[in-house]
């Protein structure tokens, strides 16, 4: 039998490694729905489907490796970035996918959302009220109508797999439908900021790296409290709350 690895799990799913073969498992159906239905509609490579059943999905290794983690510094040369740039841009360009999306809506909807996790922050003694209220105003840069994108919806650095240069596949779908750019953006560059210059000039003009600053704060400040209920660390060096204590 092949050994089996535990390549992530919490209280609402898991993902397996069996030999070459990775098995996610959701308790939501609907959410490895959207992941296969995502995959066949994005316009960049993504793992092969090697078959479904209720609650699993069983995908095939990527060739090359993931650009980089969160956490740790990216050896990969500013072309895979750029690359990686390239294919995010091809996504937001891509038709919208015909269905709502598991994201929030709309700025409205973004603000009261922040509003809750801020409270709770402070309330739990999570983080200082100091830094959350700083981080809390460079956030309000992101709370602006959008057009919304193709987006991804998680599209953290170790799901962009490369082989030095180019893009290779691109994992983790479940979280896929219309939604604003900026958010994958910021998603993608939080804890390696200093590659966001690489990331742009292969994406293309039309966003403005301030607008991305602001969405490092927002997309930090919603997801720290997440990660320390569902038994991550975002005080590990380089994650989340690192971003948030960069001037």
């Amino acid at each position: 039998m092949e050994e089996v690895e535990i390549v992530v799990a919490h209280s609402e799913r898991a993902t397996l490694r069996v030999g070459g073969v990775f098995l996610k498992v959701d308790a939501d159906q609907a959410r490895l729905d959207t992941e296969a239905e995502a995959m066949a509609l994005a316009p960049v490579p993504t793992p092969e489907i090697l078959w479904r059943k209720p609650s699993v999905l069983a995908l095939a290794a990527l060739p090359g490796a993931a650009l980089g983690r969160l956490g740790a510094p990216s050896t990969a040369p500013p072309a895979a970035w750029a690359a990686a740039g390239a294919a995010i841009r091809t996504l937001h360009d891509a038709p919208l996918p015909p269905w709502t999306g598991r994201r929030r809506q709309g700025p409205a909807e973004l603000a009261a959302e922040l509003d809750r996790e801020c409270g709770a922050l402070v309330a739990r003694g999570i983080l200082p009220a100091d830094l959350v209220a700083r981080n809390r105003r460079l956030a309000e840069g992101a709370l602006r109508a959008w057009t919304p994108v193709f987006a991804h919806g998680d599209l953290q650095v170790d799901h962009v797999f490369t082989d030095g240069a180019g893009v290779t596949g691109v994992l983790d779908w479940s979280e896929a439908g219309p939604g604003p750019a900026l958010f994958d953006l910021a998603t993608f560059t939080l804890g390696h900021q200093e590659r966001l210059g690489d990331v742009l000039s292969g994406y293309g003009a039309g966003v403005d790296p301030g607008a991305v600053r602001a969405w490092w704060s927002l997309r930090a400040l919603l997801g720290v409290r997440w990660l320390v209920d569902h038994g991550f660390d975002p005080f590990a060096p380089g994650c989340e709350v690192d971003a948030l204590t960069r001037p």
